[in-house]
């Protein structure tokens, strides 16, 4: 099919529309939430260091490092929005590879901007042929079109 696939889309929720022509509507294919977007970084981490690090452990290896020093790679909410933008790259990429799209416009707010471009594939970059970084998640079907289509 020759239809273009929006993606508007946050840390929290993306929806994916269709449309197969320029003069044609946009209809809803998938509606995915992130349930961890929602939750505080205390109810995601389960993997707390605790009371110790490493200066402070019996084998003695963190030296002056104490555990008000460490810094994660990411936070809780930051992996769970990492792991929510994959699992809507696997979704694409998959319609993709149906030929349910050939090409894809992506809405999405800043943040999820980037994390959606750093865990694209090769293949769907090539289709992407539109990014606006603007959240319209909230927006209905002809909303969104409307505001696209002035965005030009």
């Amino acid at each position: 099919m020759d239809a273009t696939w929006i993606v508007s889309a946050n840390a929290g929720r993306a929806r994916i529309f269709a449309q197969a022509g320029a003069a044609a509507g946009l209809e809803e294919v998938q509606d995915l939430v992130n349930t961890s977007a929602r939750q505080r970084d205390n109810e995601i981490d389960t993997d707390s260091l605790g009371q110790r690090a490493a200066s402070d452990s019996r084998h003695g290896a963190g030296g002056a490092t104490t555990s008000s020093d460490y810094q994660p790679h990411q936070t809780p909410v930051q992996h769970a929005t990492e792991l929510f933008a994959r699992d809507l790259v696997k979704v694409l990429l998959h319609a993709h590879n149906e030929r349910r799209f050939t090409r894809l416009c992506l809405v999405a707010s800043p943040e999820f901007l980037g994390v959606l471009r750093r865990v694209l594939t090769p293949q769907l970059e090539a289709v992407v042929s539109r990014e606006i970084n603007k959240d319209y998640t909230q927006l209905g079907a002809a909303e969104l079109r409307e505001r696209i289509r002035t965005l030009h």
